[in-house]
């Protein structure tokens, strides 16, 4: 992981209460995988944890936003 993530469309929940695209729902978890490997100083060998732990965050997430619409 060694560049910044973009937001989709500005946030990254933006378009939970919408249908998400598969891109866009990766990207989302892209961007949290990376958030929690810098929070972590980016120590190697934890990147698969960084990216499951990031699904679920964001999945969570996002069924939880469509339950609220």
């Amino acid at each position: 992981m060694s560049a910044k993530p973009g937001r989709v469309n500005g946030s990254p929940a933006a378009g939970t209460a919408e249908m998400l695209s598969a891109k866009e729902l990766y990207e989302m978890i892209r961007e949290a995988a990376y958030y929690r490997a810098e929070k972590r100083g980016f120590s190697p060998g934890l990147e698969a944890e960084d990216w499951r732990a990031a699904e679920a965050e964001v999945l969570a997430r996002v069924r939880e936003q469509r339950a609220r619409d």
